[in-house]
């Protein structure tokens, strides 16, 4: 569930100094699609308040998209989607992430004022987008299987980016990595992203976070963990992730210069997909009963 689509697939990080610490005083708000049986962000909040996620309305059906702002929920696929993940929004309001279409084909997607652009990446079986900067930068990964992992095959990725003038970089890993998946590219150019180094997968398995800033490589790590998805940043390169405890627990985590650990109240799991300038996180945690739910952490 960490990331659909993004893990099927996130400065030089201080990994030496970081610290474990526990968020007490914060503000927890859970987020539900209409009669929805899941509901995830993945997304936001935009500096004007706009989240994007998924949702579906069976058990085991098809992700459908959706924005919400202040409550009031609208859904949206690409046309000829038959599952669709939203991954980011920016403050410019355009919204990007993946569908995959009626011949179990995955594409990227930008939805700008209401205008669908499909992105594929030259060549790729499959293209995910995962982020859109302020200034047009993408970023993505690419994938050996053409649903990219959606419909069960097994799936390796390659990060890139796609510069404001849309010109697609060549694919990147971490040095050692088989499969990479890059999270959000922020306004510096920095990249955030996640990787493996198990051959002929991507990193659901076994996973650690990077970073890649002027053409240098940080590893993220939370302290102790098996497992550990880099999942978000903001522009001032506050990341947010999920990570494994010992005991193959899953929580949401903050580096900001030291790591936090949290947890929605009461959750199974928790993850965080992302976090604004403001700090405000957004991501999805399982309750007792199994069922996956949004939520928003206000600082």
């Amino acid at each position: 569930m960490i990331k659909a689509f993004r893990l099927l697939a996130i400065c030089t990080i201080g990994v030496a100094f970081a610290t474990s610490s526990i968020a007490w005083a914060q503000t927890y708000t859970a987020v539900n699609y209409p009669g929805a049986t899941l509901t995830e962000l993945i997304g936001g909040p935009n500096p004007q308040g706009t989240s994007v996620g998924g949702y579906t309305l069976t058990a085991g059906g098809a992700l459908h998209g959706f924005s919400v702002r202040a409550g009031v929920f609208t859904p949206f696929d690409p046309p000829g989607s038959t599952f669709t993940t939203a991954n980011f929004i920016n403050p410019q309001g355009d919204i990007v992430g993946a569908y995959v279409d009626s011949g179990g084909v995955s594409h990227g997607f930008i939805l700008s004022g209401g205008t669908y652009t499909t992105l594929d990446y030259p060549g790729a079986a499959g293209t995910v987008l995962s982020s859109i900067n302020p200034s047009g930068e993408l970023s993505g990964a690419t994938c050996s299987d053409p649903a990219c992992g959606v419909l069960g095959a097994t799936n390796v990725t390659h990060s890139f980016l796609v510069s404001k003038k849309g010109v697609f970089s060549a694919t990147f890993d971490p040095p050692g990595a088989t499969s990479s998946t890059a999270s959000v590219v922020i306004p510096s150019g920095a990249v955030v992203g996640a990787y493996t180094d198990v051959a002929g997968t991507t990193c659901s398995t076994q996973c650690q976070g990077y970073m890649l800033f002027h053409g240098t490589y940080a590893t993220i790590n939370y302290p102790g963990a098996t497992f550990t998805f880099a999942g978000g940043a903001n522009a001032s390169g506050n990341i947010v992730g999920i990570y494994d405890d010992a005991s193959g627990n899953g929580h949401g985590f903050l580096f900001n210069g030291a790591y936090t650990s949290f947890d929605y109240p009461g959750a199974s799991f928790t993850e965080a997909t992302g976090i604004n300038p403001g700090g405000v996180i957004v991501g999805l945690y399982v309750d007792s009963a199994n069922a996956v739910h949004g939520f928003i952490r206000t600082p």
